[in-house]
Protein backbone atom coordinates (compact mmCIF):
# COMPACT_ATOMS: atom_id res chain seq x y z
CA UNK A 1 0.00 0.00 0.00
CA UNK A 2 0.92 3.13 -1.03
CA UNK A 3 1.23 6.13 2.11
CA UNK A 4 2.06 8.64 -0.42
CA UNK A 5 -0.63 11.48 0.27
CA UNK A 6 -2.10 12.96 -2.72
CA UNK A 7 -0.65 16.31 -3.98
CA UNK A 8 -2.24 19.15 -2.77
CA UNK A 9 -0.45 22.26 -3.48
CA UNK A 10 -1.07 24.39 -0.22
CA UNK A 11 -0.39 21.36 2.39
CA UNK A 12 2.68 20.95 0.12
CA UNK A 13 4.11 24.44 0.33
CA UNK A 14 3.36 24.08 4.16
CA UNK A 15 5.43 21.16 3.75
CA UNK A 16 8.42 22.87 1.94
CA UNK A 17 8.18 25.66 4.24
CA UNK A 18 8.36 23.91 7.49
CA UNK A 19 11.61 22.26 5.94
CA UNK A 20 13.23 26.00 4.79
CA UNK A 21 12.50 26.45 8.94
CA UNK A 22 13.40 23.62 10.28
CA UNK A 23 16.25 23.85 7.85
CA UNK A 24 17.38 27.78 8.88
CA UNK A 25 16.66 26.49 13.09
CA UNK A 26 19.27 23.59 12.70
CA UNK A 27 21.64 23.89 9.84
CA UNK A 28 24.49 26.26 10.39
CA UNK A 29 26.01 25.98 6.64
CA UNK A 30 23.21 26.57 5.08
CA UNK A 31 22.46 29.77 6.85
CA UNK A 32 25.72 30.58 6.20
CA UNK A 33 25.29 29.90 2.42
CA UNK A 34 22.18 31.99 2.98
CA UNK A 35 23.75 35.06 4.61
CA UNK A 36 26.36 34.84 2.02
CA UNK A 37 23.55 34.84 -0.82
CA UNK A 38 23.06 38.34 -0.09
CA UNK A 39 26.60 39.33 -1.08
CA UNK A 40 26.29 37.71 -4.25
CA UNK A 41 22.95 39.05 -5.41
CA UNK A 42 24.95 42.63 -4.53
CA UNK A 43 27.50 41.33 -6.52
CA UNK A 44 25.53 40.02 -9.03
CA UNK A 45 23.51 43.42 -9.53
CA UNK A 46 27.02 45.64 -9.62
CA UNK A 47 29.01 43.61 -12.07
CA UNK A 48 28.82 45.12 -15.51
CA UNK A 49 27.70 41.58 -17.16
CA UNK A 50 25.21 40.83 -19.44
CA UNK A 51 22.12 39.52 -18.49
CA UNK A 52 23.39 36.00 -19.87
CA UNK A 53 26.58 36.15 -17.69
CA UNK A 54 24.24 36.90 -14.60
CA UNK A 55 21.95 34.31 -14.91
CA UNK A 56 24.67 31.89 -14.72
CA UNK A 57 26.03 33.92 -11.43
CA UNK A 58 22.43 33.79 -9.76
CA UNK A 59 21.63 30.28 -10.71
CA UNK A 60 24.60 28.40 -9.53
CA UNK A 61 24.06 30.06 -6.59
CA UNK A 62 20.99 29.03 -5.82
CA UNK A 63 22.11 25.81 -6.98
CA UNK A 64 24.51 25.45 -3.57
CA UNK A 65 22.09 26.48 -1.66
CA UNK A 66 19.66 23.33 -3.12
CA UNK A 67 22.54 20.88 -2.96
CA UNK A 68 23.20 22.33 0.66
CA UNK A 69 19.24 21.58 1.70
CA UNK A 70 19.78 17.81 0.10
CA UNK A 71 23.03 17.33 1.97
CA UNK A 72 21.20 18.22 4.86
CA UNK A 73 18.27 15.76 4.16
CA UNK A 74 20.58 12.92 3.59
CA UNK A 75 22.40 13.83 7.04
CA UNK A 76 18.72 13.54 8.43
CA UNK A 77 18.14 10.09 7.09
CA UNK A 78 21.33 8.63 7.77
CA UNK A 79 21.11 9.82 11.61
CA UNK A 80 17.96 8.53 11.55
CA UNK A 81 18.64 5.28 10.89
CA UNK A 82 21.73 4.85 13.24
CA UNK A 83 23.93 7.54 15.73
CA UNK A 84 26.52 4.80 15.68
CA UNK A 85 29.38 4.80 13.88
CA UNK A 86 28.69 2.98 10.49
CA UNK A 87 31.42 3.27 7.84
CA UNK A 88 28.62 3.74 4.80
CA UNK A 89 26.41 6.17 6.96
CA UNK A 90 30.13 8.34 7.18
CA UNK A 91 30.33 7.51 3.51
CA UNK A 92 26.55 8.72 2.74
CA UNK A 93 27.00 12.18 4.70
CA UNK A 94 30.60 13.01 2.79
CA UNK A 95 29.48 11.98 -0.48
CA UNK A 96 26.48 14.14 0.43
CA UNK A 97 29.44 17.34 1.43
CA UNK A 98 31.55 16.34 -1.47
CA UNK A 99 28.43 17.16 -3.58
CA UNK A 100 28.31 20.67 -1.83
CA UNK A 101 31.92 21.44 -2.38
CA UNK A 102 31.79 20.67 -6.21
CA UNK A 103 28.89 23.19 -6.15
CA UNK A 104 30.81 25.46 -4.46
CA UNK A 105 33.72 25.31 -6.75
CA UNK A 106 31.42 25.69 -9.85
CA UNK A 107 30.07 28.45 -8.67
CA UNK A 108 33.36 30.03 -7.68
CA UNK A 109 34.81 28.79 -11.22
CA UNK A 110 31.81 30.92 -12.89
CA UNK A 111 32.69 34.16 -11.02
CA UNK A 112 36.63 33.97 -11.84
CA UNK A 113 35.37 32.93 -15.70
CA UNK A 114 32.88 35.98 -15.60
CA UNK A 115 34.93 38.11 -13.86
CA UNK A 116 37.92 37.49 -16.24
CA UNK A 117 35.84 38.05 -19.44
CA UNK A 118 34.27 40.97 -18.42
CA UNK A 119 37.18 43.02 -16.76
CA UNK A 120 40.30 41.70 -18.73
Amino acid sequence: MNNKPKYHLFKNTKYALSGLKHALKTENSFRLELFSAIFIIAGILVIDANLTYKLILLVTGILVLIVELVNSAIENVVDLVTKEFAPLAKTAKDIGSTAVMFTIILHLVCWILILWEVYA
